[in-house]
């Protein structure tokens, strides 16, 4: 995938931020919209739009009719430059321009989220469908052009989310989501939460940012650790830790590890279900029992209800508590050959060569 391009975008206090229809939009695969053209050259004419051929995305700008309006960049390309005078992508969509993974633009049950876009507070939008305007308050540099396209930067993105979020699960997960593509990482949002003292959400963005991990893999990782940490608050839990043995030989990576109680949790999605998947998911709770670690498994429908959840991981503190201290044939400290990927720092400092080594696990 080719790397986003980004420069940063000039903005005089909060009067405007940048050109309107058209864009430099340097992504072959968006057809950027384009204004009515009485010769029909740069645009429809005013007949042509009314007609089959055109389809209309916003105040005065039109695709041709057969673009795929339901694309995830076509949809962000079409909500900001649809839009009259000056715009940016913010929030999910910001982030899905720049290659976020887990920014897919749609619902847990597939539906398209409308596309946030940010105005500043001087300007006052028509909403429309598909759309979300934020006219709340915006930073002289907290604008940048990645690819053409105006956005808000990740810090702003990741901070419209997670002030947004119903549950702080949610607002976790976009923090932690966001540093899994390095695009921010913890210190970075605590410094963008100080810049908003007394805007709505803060009290909840930094509830977020002191549950966030930089090495969460998933979204799923995410919701088992706020429910976890909720349930047992004064646990110190490890995300994605790799395990050896004394030998220096990797072992496995639990989702998640309560290293002092020896209790391990594991995501189970869908994924897991066929043979192949699942055979290899009786492996590995066969090697935690070697090992002496107690597992804790989530399942994917138990996001709304997680009771079940929670009672096995009371049993799995309870069985820990009975058992006690006992050898271990495991440890955290990694030999001289492994390469640390535990931080957004690390993971920066990787050549691509080494990312494709040492990160490969995360995209499967």
């Amino acid at each position: 995938m080719r790397k986003p391009v980004e420069e940063r975008c000039s903005h005089p206090g909060n009067r405007g931020m940048v050109g309107a229809v058209p864009h430099p939009i340097t992504r072959p695969e968006v057809v950027v919209p384009v204004r009515l053209d009485a010769t029909g050259r740069s645009g429809p004419t005013p007949g042509q739009a009314r007609g089959p051929g055109w389809r209309r995305v916003g105040s005065g700008a039109y695709v041709p009719a057969h673009v795929d309006a339901e694309a995830l960049d076509q949809r962000i390309v079409e909500a900001v430059l649809g839009t009259p005078g000056s715009t940016a992508a913010t929030g999910w969509a910001a982030l899905a321009w720049q290659h976020a993974r887990w920014f897919s633009g749609l619902t847990a049950d597939g539906a398209a989220l409308p596309v946030p876009i940010a105005l500043g507070d001087r300007r006052v939008v028509r909403p429309r469908p598909g759309l979300v305007v934020s006219e709340d308050w915006l930073f002289d540099d907290d604008l940048i052009r990645v690819d053409g396209l105006p956005l808000t930067v990740p810090e702003r993105s990741v901070a419209y989310e997670a002030r947004r979020a119903r549950t702080l699960a949610a607002a976790v997960r976009a923090i932690d989501m966001a540093a899994y593509d390095d695009l921010v990482d913890v210190a970075s949002m605590r410094r963008y939460a100080q810049r908003l003292a007394g805007r709505p959400g803060t009290r909840r963005l930094r509830e977020a940012i002191d549950g966030a991990d930089e090495n969460a893999w998933s979204p799923q990782e995410s919701v088992m650790r706020v429910a976890w940490r909720q349930a047992m608050p004064r646990v110190v839990l490890r995300c994605n830790p790799p395990v050896f043995d004394h030998g220096g030989g990797h072992l496995l990576t639990p989702d998640l590890l309560d290293v002092e109680h020896g209790i391990a949790g594991e995501y189970e999605g869908a994924v897991h279900l066929p043979y192949g998947p699942r055979r290899r998911d009786l492996d590995r709770d066969a090697l935690y029992r070697d090992l002496g670690l107690e597992l804790v498994v989530m399942m994917s429908a138990e996001h709304d209800d997680l009771e079940h959840f929670l009672a096995r991981l009371r049993g799995a503190y309870r069985r820990a508590a009975e058992r006690g201290p006992a050898p271990r044939p495991w440890t955290l400290a990694a030999p001289d050959w492994w390469v640390d990927t535990s931080s957004v720092a690390a993971r920066r400092s990787l050549s691509v060569g080494e990312r494709d080594v040492w990160l490969r696990y995360r995209a499967a």
